[in-house]
């Protein structure tokens, strides 16, 4: 399905206006401030691939928007928004599909980020992560990991994959495409990437990068995206997976592993037996990690689950504080882990891997579960 920009408003304001759910002013949500020292920047850009035809818009090029977040002098801008105006809208309307959520209870519009817009750069070229979202989902719904990323002194490049994810473009916005093929759609996540690495060295911003120490994250298949981008892009050194299945009728990654540092990561349970989605119980994750002959480890959430590695997992439980959410639905996003515990050991596992293996901070994280983060398991 596609849209435009202005259809997506004006469908959120009429089924505000039939069901009147957006009489009471809406619930306002923040994000956790970012734990590093680095005040941040952030820039977005609207990238064009003149040598692909998008398969989902016959005849015109593929197009992606990416965010820059970065360490940056101070500024006296204003926070950027959280979400744009259309992805505030497709969140508002599918939070009550996945949840129970009345249009207009919480303020999806409203919800401020801690970056500044074009705020000048610190000095110093710093290591490059690459963040990939999950199928449905906005780059925006992972800040709360990329804005923590990018405060410890990385620059953090999140990218919509067009199609696979609401995406608003300067004159539009373009929704999901609903029951497109996956295979094809990981095979397109994968040329974004490699397209991406290749613009990067020629934006505003490529001084403050160091493009020869690049990693990549993603939640769902952003993480099975990243899996499947190192087995042909050499330019990433390092991948994490935050709770991707590594489907094997969909890519390779499964099979073949991965030759450099991989970090699992996953929360609750998966597949039709509710198994613990770690490479022990997974069949997927099992393969992947046979098959992977670079350093590799798997940190289990027990009582995390899917959703629990976006920001959802820290915005849901404010709303529910004053508009109660079904209690099943809510545990089956979010699960019923602490939300500051799971963010902090999320935030924490993903730096330490990055700095390890990026700028060669050792740490001890990896050696044993560690007691400033009851709530993640290491999965031998």
């Amino acid at each position: 399905m596609r849209t435009t920009f202005q259809a997506v408003l004006a469908a959120g304001a009429l089924t505000a206006a039939l069901s009147g759910s957006a009489a009471a002013a809406p619930i306002p949500l923040t994000l956790p401030a970012p734990s590093g020292p680095f005040p941040l920047g952030t820039t977005e850009l609207h990238l064009v691939d003149e040598s692909r035809t998008d398969p989902w818009a016959p005849g015109r090029p593929r197009e992606l928007m990416i965010s820059l977040w970065y360490p940056a002098f101070p500024s006296p801008r204003a926070a950027t928004r959280h979400l744009g105006p259309g992805i505030a809208a497709f969140y508002d309307q599918t939070a009550g599909a996945s949840v129970g959520l009345d249009l207009g209870v919480a303020d999806f519009a409203g919800t401020r980020t801690h970056a500044r817009a074009a705020a000048t750069p610190l000095p110093g070229r710093r290591p490059v992560i690459l963040y990939s979202p999950g199928r449905g989902q906005s780059r925006s719904f992972g800040t709360t990991l990329v804005e923590d990323l990018a405060s410890r002194g990385y620059v953090v490049v999140t990218i919509d994959h067009t199609f696979a994810g609401p995406v608003e473009f300067p004159d539009r916005v373009e929704l999901p495409v609903r029951g497109a093929d996956t295979a094809l759609m990981m095979r397109e996540r994968v040329r974004d990437t490699g397209f991406v690495l290749d613009r990067l060295a020629s934006t505003a911003l490529s001084g403050a990068m160091d493009l020869s120490r690049v990693g990549m994250a993603g939640h769902s298949m952003g993480g099975f995206t990243a899996a499947e981008a190192m087995l042909t892009e050499p330019r990433i050194d390092a991948g994490a997976n935050l709770d991707g299945s590594l489907d094997p009728n969909s890519g390779q990654a499964s099979a073949r592993g991965a030759d450099r540092p991989f970090l699992l990561v996953g929360g609750g349970t998966s597949g039709a037996d509710r198994h613990p989605h770690t490479h022990r119980h997974a069949p997927d994750w099992a393969s992947f990690w046979a098959n992977s002959t670079g350093w590799k480890r798997d940190v289990h959430l027990p009582e995390a689950e899917h959703a629990s590695f976006t920001d959802a997992q820290v915005l849901l439980p404010q709303v529910a504080r004053t508009h109660p959410l079904p209690a099943d639905r809510l545990a089956a996003a979010i699960g019923t882990v602490d939300p500051r515990r799971s963010l902090a050991a999320q935030r924490a596992y993903l730096a330490a891997f990055f700095d390890l293996h990026l700028r060669g901070r050792p740490t001890t994280l990896f050696d044993a579960d560690s007691p400033s983060h009851p709530d993640a398991r290491l999965v031998p």
